[in-house]
């Protein structure tokens, strides 16, 4: 059975929409095997493949899973309600649950999801994804380790949360998020062109003005360097900002904003720069970044959270500290004199990323969902 795709429903429809059989109502039907609902946030109108977990419900699909998600509600109070309300209501239509963990407001969301699970008697394994759970879990050690240890099993993907988390939990999981590489067409540039490219949503944590301070620093030097700032805005002002900055700076001529694009229009978009800036304040390990890696564009990073556990200084990447625009853009123009490390960089970015791809990690899902689905009877060998 498939997912209920956006295009597929009718506006008061939801990916949280059954996919059980036409006139077949829920209380009628006992647990589907190898079917997962997955917990988290899902907001339209971006594609379910968006999302790392809803980029893996889909996969499990093609799989031959039976995968639901929610939520899909765009309002961040609404969205929490749905998610519980979902995963009783659709309790009969899958065996076990994967629920996204972030920090913050988001961490109770999650808590309050697991508790709904555990009382249907569910089997849950909790996935991690903030780059700020560390803090967090520092500041609420007893929260923290409360819901991880009512779990089946705690996924991380990167090697930074495994060792920064590992005080919790100690038989923590590596499921890094995977790409598909072969969708990211590989070319060095020859020469170096000066167009710099920043992929993310625009929030306070990415810190997206600092992609515009660099590009003004370096149009001092290079007057034809220019900037495209891809991805959605997430309504608390960052854009705006960005946006006032490059008009105080004079470059807002030099700066595209196209929006959000679809996942499968980034490879194209991210082939026609030349270096990607990570702005990053906080960061766990970003797939724009995976992205970027396997299209050959050098990537100048703040070195923050995961970063240094994605990539090496000087040999995949270039790192710099967080929120300095002066060390970034001397970073990117490091790289447009020094060609001869850009191809470097951009040839062991891709070798790095390819370790990441769907053929790799997905087998691995589908042999630990096996593992904790009740009566199924796999075996999980567990790789730290």
């Amino acid at each position: 059975m498939a997912i209920t795709r956006p295009n597929q429903v009718s506006p008061k429809d939801d990916w949280n929409a059954s996919v059980i059989a036409p006139n077949q109502q829920a209380s009628e039907m006992t647990t589907v095997p190898r079917s997962v609902l997955f917990v988290g946030a899902f907001p339209r109108p971006a594609g379910l493949d968006r999302y790392a977990s809803g980029d893996l419900a889909l996969r499990l699909e093609s799989r031959g899973w039976t995968t639901r998600v929610t939520s899909s509600r765009p309002g961040r109070l609404a969205r929490p309600w749905n998610m519980l309300i979902e995963t009783w209501r659709a309790r009969h239509q899958y065996a076990v649950a994967c629920v996204d963990v972030f920090s913050g407001p988001a961490f109770l969301g999650a808590e309050a999801a697991c508790a709904v699970l555990r009382r249907l008697g569910k089997p849950y394994t909790l996935i991690l994804r903030g780059g700020n759970l560390p803090e967090f879990s520092r500041r609420h050690p007893a929260r923290v380790r409360r819901l991880f240890s009512s779990a089946v099993a705690v996924t991380c993907p990167s090697h930074y949360l495994v060792t920064e988390m590992r005080s919790m939990r100690t038989d923590l999981v590596l499921l890094p998020n995977p790409l598909d590489v072969a969708r990211y067409a590989f070319h060095e540039r020859r020469p170096l062109l000066r167009h710099l490219v920043w992929l993310r949503a625009f929030h306070e944590t990415y810190n997206p003005e600092l992609a515009v301070e660099v590009l003004g620093r370096i149009r001092k030097q290079y007057d034809d360097v220019r900037l495209i700032m891809i991805g959605p805005d997430k309504g608390d002002g960052s854009l705006q900002k960005t946006r006032r900055t490059a008009k105080k700076l004079g470059i807002d001529e030099a700066v595209t904003f196209p929006g959000a694009v679809p996942k499968l229009d980034v490879p194209n978009h991210l082939s026609r720069g030349d270096i990607f800036l990570n702005t990053t304040n906080c960061d766990n390990t970003p797939v724009s970044v995976m992205e970027a890696m396997a299209c050959g564009l050098p990537v100048v990073s703040t070195n923050v959270g995961g970063i240094p556990y994605l990539v090496e200084d000087g040999e995949s990447a270039l790192l710099t500290p967080p929120a300095d625009a002066e060390a970034m853009s001397n970073a990117v123009v490091r790289l447009m004199h020094e060609p001869i490390l850009a191809r470097r960089l951009a040839r062991n970015g891709r070798q790095r990323v390819e370790a990441f791809d769907w053929s790799v990690v997905l087998p691995r899902w589908e042999r630990l969902l096996e593992s904790v689905t009740p009566g199924f009877g796999a075996h999980w060998d567990h790789e730290p």
